[in-house]
């Protein structure tokens, strides 16, 4: 008899353990809870420096949350983000987003590109898991998927004041050269119909494709022979600022509009430090120079964590953990993604002060964050804000 009692505790201890794990929770060592939180994107290949730079804000939120925890029906718990490496593929994002479910049963999977996040969609509502897309892409949140949150702003706002400054201030011949990714194809379909309705000419339509080029003279030197006033350039800041430099170092003076993933403090740093040859650039407004509520200390806090200023990527992963940690307090639930995501105006509106890395008043009714679209230009070597209507 003692035997048999013996081995129903056992077997009741072991049913314990694997119930908390099929729940998505685990027991920290302290005696918390854990919620595992997914993240798959590139920290490898040519994107390696963007995805690092996504993950670093995510992975400073984590460890200031974790000093403290946070409450959640009378439980604390802490968060593990487990991490996967996607090398901005998006077949590779799909594969490690079913392990991330099936393994970690992750109720939020943050993915940096507009190909991940749409592998993603395929199966995320199935798998009720909530996607953090970092993607300007509007038709992420134009499909009707019901568990998707697009981060940063829609880069269709870009569109209208980085044509009017580069007509304004070079002139009306555009030579194209967006990376050969889903974002670079769409965000060059959503600038050019509208170039040329301003009465610009495209005299050049190319792509790069970053994962295999690293030396872009041969592309850049076919572009320059057709004479552009004005280069449409992006993707990753690090690859970007190359071909930036390159073109400059073939004689280029015209300007570029550098699509929103690249940064303009982040190119910088890669091409020595100067805005120089960034002279006549125009792009998103950089974090460093914002002044939202939270970014000052953060801006502090990440430079003594990491030696650098950090890019917005950095700021926009950081400040939306803090916003999924609300929404699952607000929500009374860490595991149910359907529930976390109906609270995340909850989220939005319960986000401390400090934690305003950006000012985020809404989401929309597609899932998209509300914010306004802030937009900047090299002048004489400096930053200058740029009026968007």
């Amino acid at each position: 008899m003692k035997k048999k009692a013996f081995f129903s505790l056992i077997s009741f201890v072991i049913l314990g353990f694997i119930l908390a794990a099929c729940s998505g929770e685990e027991a920290g060592g302290n005696g918390e809870a854990v919620v595992n939180i997914g993240y798959t994107g590139p920290l490898s290949g040519a994107a390696a420096y963007y995805g690092e730079n996504t993950l670093n804000g995510l992975e400073m939120a984590v460890e200031e949350i974790n000093d403290e925890g946070f409450e959640v029906n009378g439980t604390t718990y802490t968060i593990n983000l487990e991490t996967l490496d996607d090398q901005y593929l998006p077949n590779e994002a799909a594969a490690n987003a079913r392990r991330l479910v099936q393994e970690h049963n992750t109720p939020i999977i943050f993915t940096p590109h507009s190909g991940g996040v749409k592998a993603l969609q395929v199966f995320n509502e199935q798998e009720n898991f909530i996607i953090g897309a970092y993607t300007s892409e509007p038709a992420i949140t134009e499909t009707g998927n019901s568990l998707t949150v697009r981060i940063p702003p829609s880069y269709a706002g870009y569109v209208e004041p980085f044509t009017k400054y580069m007509m304004d201030r070079f002139g009306n011949k555009l030579a194209a050269l967006p990376p050969v990714t889903q974002y670079g194809k769409d965000w060059a379909e959503g600038l050019i119909p509208h170039w040329e309705d301003q009465g610009g000419e495209v005299v050049h339509n190319a792509s790069i494709d970053f994962s295999k080029d690293t030396d872009f003279f041969t592309l850049l030197t076919n572009a320059i022979e057709n004479d552009p006033d004005v280069m449409l350039v992006g993707g990753p800041s690090e690859p970007t600022a190359k071909v930036v430099q390159q073109a400059r170092d073939l004689g280029y003076e015209g300007g570029f509009m550098i699509m929103d993933q690249a940064k303009l403090d982040e190119m910088k740093k890669v091409i020595g430090g100067s805005y120089k040859p960034l002279e006549g650039s125009i792009g998103t407004m950089p974090l460093v120079n914002a002044n939202y509520p939270g970014t000052e200390e953060f801006v502090k806090k990440y430079h003594e964590k990491y030696d650098e200023d950090p890019g917005s990527e950095a700021g926009f992963h950081y400040v939306s953990m803090y916003i999924f940690v609300e929404a699952m307090k607000a929500a009374g639930n860490t595991e149910d993604a359907k529930t976390i995501y109906e609270n995340i105006q909850s989220g939005l509106d319960g986000l401390p002060e400090d934690k305003k890395v950006y000012v985020i008043p809404g989401i929309d009714e597609n899932g998209g964050f509300e914010i306004n679209t802030r937009v900047a230009a090299v002048e004489d070597g400096e930053i200058v804000p740029i009026k968007v209507e």
